[in-house]
């Protein structure tokens, strides 16, 4: 099996150690992936540090992914450290360290609220993806995964209407880029996280993850492991698609203490 092996994989919003984008980003790396990693602040050399095996064969730098310039940057500078990127992995978004974005009910959010969140999680996923998808299309080899959420494609919470439109929208680019990229031997997918403990999970998010059929929250690393199979050259007939990884959430009716 080829998996990702030799390939040059761009992960976002890998900053934090206890993370989904970082998880992901050591396992590309474990199963012999050249990586490069980013986020908005300069903790993420305290991760480049951290990734096992040849650090020769790693790349970070600190980017805001909502401007242009800055994207391009980024991927100019991954290219000529570890050659043409293969894979990207969207996985920046949600929340970003440096700014505090409270949650609101529709009504009451703002122009700016809005425009943030789209920014941080549907825009950012955009320019990443245009910036690496003409070399692929080149080289006729991609794997582009964003990290959509099942929020919004599967299912909505109260106080979540901005990041569910945006990670709905996540879902919407990447089925019509598949079909787009598909004729290029480019795939794009995306993941539906449910419940997965982080060190950005609130106490409420813990508790609910105990009411799943599995009976516990996700780890990061139960994403991460189906990243790398959507990254690797065995996922080359599975495109447009959501992949759903909530211990079973979202499939059960009844979701109250037994």
């Amino acid at each position: 099996m080829a998996g990702v092996a030799g390939r040059v994989a761009l992960v976002t919003g890998a900053g934090s150690d206890g993370g989904i984008g970082f998880a992901t980003a050591r396992l590309l790396k474990e199963a012999g992936a050249r990586v490069a990693i980013t986020s908005t602040t300069d903790r993420i050399f305290d991760r480049l540090n951290e990734l096992p095996g040849d650090s020769s064969e790693a790349f970070a730098a600190p980017a805001d992914l909502t401007e242009t310039a800055q994207v391009e940057k980024l991927v100019s500078d991954a290219t000529a450290a570890l050659g043409p990127i293969d894979i990207v992995v969207n996985n920046a978004g949600m929340v970003e360290i440096s700014r505090d974005e409270p949650s609101g009910h529709l009504h009451s959010t703002t122009d700016e609220g809005w425009r943030y969140g789209l920014d941080i999680n549907l825009t950012s996923s955009f320019l990443v993806t245009r910036a690496v998808l003409t070399g692929m299309m080149e080289r006729n080899y991609g794997r582009i995964v964003h990290m959509s959420s099942v929020t919004g494609p599967v299912v909505g919470i109260p106080g979540s209407a901005v990041y569910g439109a945006a990670k709905a929208g996540m879902l919407g680019m990447a089925r019509s880029l598949a079909i787009e990229a598909g004729p290029y031997n480019v795939t794009v997918n995306c993941i539906g996280p449910g419940w997965i403990k982080t060190p950005s999970s609130s106490d409420a998010e813990i508790v609910a993850g105990g009411y799943t059929p599995a009976g516990r929250p996700g780890t990061p690393d139960e994403i991460g492991h189906v990243a790398v199979f959507l990254a690797s050259e065995e996922s080359s007939y599975v495109t447009g698609q959501l992949i759903v990884v909530d211990g079973g959430n979202t499939i059960q009716e009844y979701k109250g203490p037994q």
